[in-house]
């Protein structure tokens, strides 16, 4: 990347302004020893919930709230969201963040569990985004599991799609590297989605449903 690159990226990372909610759900995150999406990627969220016109979201991987106050701020007055975490601390932070959000509680769902679990209970074609920010060796099957929920012209989100830059170079062999390579190459060959990389961040994998 030139220096000209580096520093525009920089600059777009940093362009966002956050409020006094968004701070706090990122000082509840790092107090949980969770690493927040920043401040760049959040605004994309928000701006790709408001352009999908989504009602219903399912984020795997709560973050704290961080992700969710995003999301919400982009979707519907109408629209629910469903936040899947296995801690339930992580859940807690996120609910305490929705609610300073000003968000009613009956547009938030949260569930604690292992995603890998939580999800074949959902219902089939019945969410217009799903955005995954969780562990990367369970990646393959949020994915599949995704793409089963999503309605068409639904929206698939995958966040730190580029592994710290390290996907991009083929002598990363790291098993994170590794997966979010492979699930990148899959998503691009299925027939049954449009996708896109965006180097937001440390990568968005962004994907619409045919």
């Amino acid at each position: 990347m030139s220096a000209d690159k580096s520093t525009s990226w920089s600059y777009a990372e940093d362009l966002p302004t956050e409020d006094e909610v968004m701070l706090r759900a990122r000082e509840r995150s790092f107090e949980l020893g969770v690493t927040p999406i920043g401040p760049g990627v959040g605004a994309v969220l928000t701006v790709l919930a408001a352009a999908s016109k989504a009602q219903t979201a399912v984020e795997i991987g709560t973050g704290a709230g961080v992700s969710g106050v995003c999301l919400l701020r982009g979707l519907g007055p109408h629209a629910v969201l469903t936040s899947i975490d296995v801690d339930v601390e992580h859940l807690k932070a996120a609910r305490e963040a929705f609610s300073e959000a000003g968000s009613p509680a009956n547009r938030t769902r949260t569930i604690s569990g292992r995603a890998g679990d939580v999800l074949p209970r959902l219902t089939d074609r019945a969410y217009d985004l799903v955005f995954i920010d969780a562990d990367k060796p369970g990646l393959p099957g949020y994915v599949e599991q995704a793409i089963r929920l999503l309605k068409p012209a639904g929206l698939l989100i995958i966040n730190d799609a580029l592994d710290k830059d390290k996907v991009a170079n083929p002598a990363g062999r790291e098993a994170t590297t590794v997966v979010l390579r492979q699930v990148g190459k899959s998503i691009r060959d299925d027939e049954r989605l449009s996708s896109a990389m965006l180097p937001t961040g440390d990568g968005l994998l962004v994907a619409v449903k045919k």
